[in-house]
């Protein structure tokens, strides 16, 4: 399993590290949260492992950006801190699980091995074009299996599309679920749109036009 680490105490980061890897696992450790941030928008991981208090970004902080794009792999918080408040806010914003410092490695690998029995969920990649296809699990666009970096914002008009894969995106659609509800004009969708088909290698984005946007099934 692909795990990665934020951990900023060097010594426990490294033993974490080093223990996961002896049980099979493939580990990416960091120790600032804004560098670990930026390597999750650019590879899928299949398991999170989040300390709180660490430099730039906080953990609470990277889960609560990183869901916000659509992109949810299981988390798993440790932390010294065991107010209640502070528990009860990294349930609700959606952590499998939550391990007190400190633990003892042994313990952390049995909540991954409950959290592989209760929580794996397959990968499902929508066929978009020959070469394009879309994993619904990670909100990533992969073009010959080789994940394609693009803006959020196409991103997130991508899934709309896969969503509503061989049906009709309407501009109120976009307006909802790309541009949270702000009153933007078509024209500013459809420029958007079209900047988006510019990059692709292949274009899969049919335009209907005065309605919106579709991709035909596959």
């Amino acid at each position: 399993m692909k795990i990665l680490l934020l951990e900023d105490d060097a010594m426990l980061n490294d033993a974490i590290s080093t223990y996961l890897k002896t049980t099979g696992h493939q580990v990416e450790s960091f120790r600032d949260g804004t560098s670990a941030l930026k390597r999750l928008y650019l590879q899928s991981f299949d398991l999170l492992i989040l300390d709180i208090n660490v430099p730039n970004i906080d953990g609470f902080t990277l889960l609560e950006e990183l869901y916000s794009t659509k992109v949810r792999p299981p988390a798993i918080f440790i932390s010294a801190l065991i107010d209640i408040e502070d528990i009860s806010r990294a349930f609700e914003l959606g952590c499998y699980d939550y391990l007190k410092k400190p633990f003892h490695l042994k313990e952390l690998s049995l909540r991954i091995d409950k959290m592989l029995k209760s929580h794996k969920t397959p990968q499902q990649h929508t066929r978009l074009s020959e070469g394009y296809s879309f994993d619904t699990n990670t909100s990533k666009l992969l073009f010959y299996n080789e994940i394609q970096i693009i803006p959020k914002k196409h991103l997130e008009i991508i899934y709309l599309l896969t969503a509503n894969c061989g049906n009709v995106v309407n501009y109120d659609l976009f307006r909802e679920h790309v541009w949270n509800s702000y009153e933007i004009d078509n024209a500013t969708i459809r420029a958007e749109v079209n900047r988006l088909k510019n990059t692709l290698k292949e274009d899969f984005i049919v335009n209907i036009r005065s309605i919106g946007y579709m991709i035909n099934r596959r």
